[in-house]
């Protein structure tokens, strides 16, 4: 019961999130920072109460360890939501970051020596194949948007590259993240809710750094339309709305991944959270009509089937099929 519980939980929340996320962004494309920080002060607040039991109960993993991973975990929240901002399409975003299993494996090599064996190079070849089309036909339609004028055309162009750098930093930072988050686990022992707490209760004071930008967008987010709110009967603006709704589906997404850890494999999480991205990525392009050409669809169904091989899900399906005969 909690699996199916969970993994309703996860692609419920999780796929709201997205669509929240593109309904926000759309309208103010720079709004990441706000976002980011209405999520970590409502999953802050919740864990400060329920974790830390409003402070009484001392962390298990040293508190300088923590700073240290909420300094890489900040960056790059901030980096991935500012990446928005420079002409990167919400599928592009959805893909690219599909590629974490890549920066995993290169960082693994080089920091952890790790060795895989030849099935785990071949999906990331895949995944990286993937990610590569789908960079190179959002390029050509960046190009093709800003015909017109050359130098339009040029500044477009640029911007978006800017957005790829973003997203490319974002993603080794990220993988960077998981190793260190890795080897405090194996000193330490597990403890996923204590880090969800930290990793969002530490980096509060260095939203003061984007202040000014969080208060325009609070200005822009209150002049926007007002709708009738109907169980409190309320009008709202629209922009509030919908962030307030995406800070709580955000929240029902991580607390459904958390549980599905605890009742679940890490290979059954891996295919729950794929899945999720993929339904997510079909549901942007058709919903908001994002443009998505055949070659986008080709890197897309690339990048998935090599994160299934990298989990070994079709092997695991394979084996389950004969046994079942």
């Amino acid at each position: 019961m909690g699996t199916v519980f969970a993994i309703i939980l996860v692609f419920v929340g999780c796929c709201s999130n997205v669509v929240t996320l593109e309904l926000l962004v759309r309208e103010f494309p720079g709004a990441g920072n706000i976002i980011t920080f209405s999520q970590f002060v409502f999953i802050a607040l919740e864990g400060f109460i329920f974790e830390t039991r409003c402070g009484t109960k001392r962390p298990v993993i040293p508190i300088n360890n923590y700073v240290i991973m909420v300094t890489m975990f900040f960056t790059v929240s901030v980096v991935n939501n500012y990446a928005l901002n420079f002409n990167i399409a919400m599928p592009l975003h959805m893909i690219f970051r599909s590629g974490s299993l890549i920066a995993n494996m290169i960082l693994g090599i080089i920091i952890l020596k790790k060795r895989y064996p030849a099935s785990k190079y071949l999906s990331i070849a895949l995944v990286s194949a993937g990610i590569f089309i789908c960079t190179i036909m959002s390029a050509k339609q960046v190009n093709m948007a800003n015909e017109g004028s050359e130098e339009q055309g040029f500044y477009a162009f640029m911007r978006w590259l800017v957005g790829i750098a973003m997203l490319t930093f974002a993603l080794l930072m990220s993988a960077r993240m998981g190793i260190f988050q890795e080897t405090l686990y194996k000193k330490h022992g597990k403890h996923s809710k204590e880090a969800l707490f930290y990793n969002h209760f530490l980096p509060l004071p260095g939203f003061l750094l984007l202040s000014t930008d969080i208060y325009s967008h609070c200005v822009h987010f209150s002049q926007s339309t007002p709708v009738l709110v109907p169980v409190i009967q309320l009008n709202l603006p629209i922009m509030w709305l919908y962030l307030f709704v995406n800070v709580i589906t955000q929240y029902v997404c991580i607390r459904g991944v958390f549980i599905l850890t605890t009742e679940c494999t890490s290979l059954t999480v891996t295919l729950v959270v794929t899945l999720r991205k993929f339904l997510s990525l079909i549901f942007s392009i058709i919903y908001f009509q994002n443009p998505f050409t055949p070659w986008h669809w080709v890197g897309t169904a690339v990048v998935f089937v090599g994160t299934l091989l990298y989990t070994e899900v079709l092997s695991s399906i394979t084996v389950a099929r004969k046994k079942a005969e």
